[in-house]
């Protein structure tokens, strides 16, 4: 992105592979749609701006910059172990790239490498479950039925005993809830006395709504962000009476209920491992191709892109030679 809203395709040279490296070529990237279409706006607050860079993104907040982190390609050079290998990396957008060996995270053969690309997602959703450690027979509702909210609820249906519901305002969502095997409802619908509420719809309404469905001494966990824009947050009415609780997820740090235990490798072996369900595919609406990026990224940000996850396609011209 070379201004808020403008992004263009640069040429970089792609440096020597050293030991321990691989070069890997891209296949397919992904869209995190809320985030991206936060940076291209240049919507970063200042306070934030360390706390969102990606792993490998090049130039500051809020331009120029490079971002990205949902990149699944194959290794073409350096790691003899790995070659050959499909793996995914934290990358962003890029037809090849140089990083170090232990930088990927190969993809389990059960998981195509174009459903792969919802590995960070899945990482999100993994991370928030272990934050909020629901229970057997929990009532849950998620708001929200964006690409993480909606994979938070393709795991929860997976508990046993659990009623949970997705709660979107767009009806068009009740596809993507059907397709995730999830009992759907609009904002005035949605059932209350909820032990747990995931909030992952980023608006103002959807967390005052996501309030209004606890239970007594439930929890809303909060995985939106916000990015520079204020939000009210309803704390009269039954918010302390019903001893009600708020509490933030965010992926950039292992849940401390399972940080003696698990590390980053571990939770995105995880989550690379879930993506084996076909029924996530729905969670992917949308296609490009590399070379249209930029018009597409703007289209994206400008609503003209409705959807989930939208998915990058690679050209697979040429290979890489030392």
């Amino acid at each position: 992105m070379r201004a808020p809203g403008q992004g263009e395709i640069r040429e970089v040279p792609l440096p020597e592979p050293g030991d321990g490296d691989v070069v890997v070529r891209s296949l397919y990237s992904g869209v995190s749609r809320g985030t991206e279409t936060l940076v291209l706006r240049g919507g970063v607050p200042r306070s934030q701006h360390t706390a969102m860079r990606a792993p490998f993104q090049e130039g500051d907040f809020p331009a120029p910059v490079k971002y990205g982190y949902l990149n699944v390609g194959v290794v073409e050079g350096g790691c003899a172990a790995l070659l050959g290998r499909t793996v995914f990396c934290l990358y962003p957008h890029q037809t090849r790239y140089v990083v170090p060996a232990t930088a990927v995270t190969p993809v389990p053969g059960t998981v195509p490498a174009a459903r792969a690309i919802l590995a960070g997602t899945m990482e999100t959703a993994v991370n928030a479950l272990w934050d909020a450690a629901p229970l057997v027979g929990d009532r849950i509702a998620v708001v929200g039925a964006g690409m993480v909210g909606a994979c938070v609820a393709a795991l929860l249906v997976r508990f046993p005993g659990v009623r949970v519901q997705l709660v979107d305002a767009d009806p068009a969502k009740a596809a993507v809830a059907d397709a995730l095997g999830v009992r759907f409802a609009a904002p005035d619908d949605a059932l209350g006395g909820c032990d747990l509420v995931v909030h992952a719809s980023a608006t103002e309404a959807g967390l005052a709504r996501s309030l209004e469905l606890l239970a007594p001494e439930g929890t809303v966990l909060e995985l939106s962000w916000y990015g520079d824009r204020k939000v009210s947050l309803p704390l009269g009415e039954a918010f302390h009476s019903g001893r009600l609780v708020v509490r933030a997820s965010q992926v950039g740090a292992v849940s401390p209920a399972r940080r003696s235990r698990r590390d980053f490798r571990d939770r995105l072996a995880l989550a690379l491992d879930l993506l084996a369900d076909p029924a996530l595919d729905a969670l992917i609406t949308g296609e490009s191709a590399f070379d249209d990026l930029p018009r597409d990224m703007a289209r994206i940000a400008a609503g003209e892109l409705p959807g989930l996850c939208h998915r990058v396609v690679y050209g697979g011209e040429g290979r890489w030679a030392p």
